[in-house]
């Protein structure tokens, strides 16, 4: 597992992950880093299925670097949600040994992607299928965001 600095120090896209068992979310960024786009979600059913399928992704998008969400409790604290992403970051390492993986901090991102949906009057089915996506679209710009920041 690398660290978000070891990020910085490459170039081209980046994928992001917001990892659910049911769902996983992701979004990419273009290749100057300036911007996150959702690109849909996947739903193959586990752990192993689930990184075999993000692993192709990150392939066909020609990203350089992943960044998964880590789900961190708001007093700070991790519990078992944040075991099961790291254990699926792992699997990411094991199959993509060129790209750098790191974790991303996604505390609140659910809560203002719901808050986005509800301001745009998404309901039903449709918020089902696009709150992950727009998480990690949400984890991957606070990345993006960082990342400028840093020296």
């Amino acid at each position: 597992m690398h660290e978000l600095k070891d990020i910085k120090n490459t170039a081209g896209k980046i994928l992001s992950v917001d990892f659910g068992d049911a769902r996983t979310g992701l979004a990419v960024s273009d290749a100057t880093r300036f911007l996150a786009s959702g690109i849909g979600t996947i739903s193959v059913g586990g752990i192993v299925k689930t990184a075999d399928r993000t692993a192709e992704i990150a392939r066909e998008q020609g990203a350089v670097a992943i960044v998964v969400g880590l789900p961190v409790n708001m007093d700070g604290t991790q519990g078992f949600r944040a075991d099961r992403c790291r254990e699926f970051a792992e699997l990411l390492c094991e199959r993509l040994p060129d790209v750098p993986v790191a974790m991303m901090d996604e505390r609140m991102t659910t809560m203002v992607a719901s808050r986005y949906l509800n301001e745009t009057n998404t309901r039903g089915k449709k918020r089902k299928g696009v709150i992950d996506t727009l998480s990690a679209e949400i984890i991957l710009q606070n990345t993006l965001d960082r990342l400028k920041m840093m020296p």
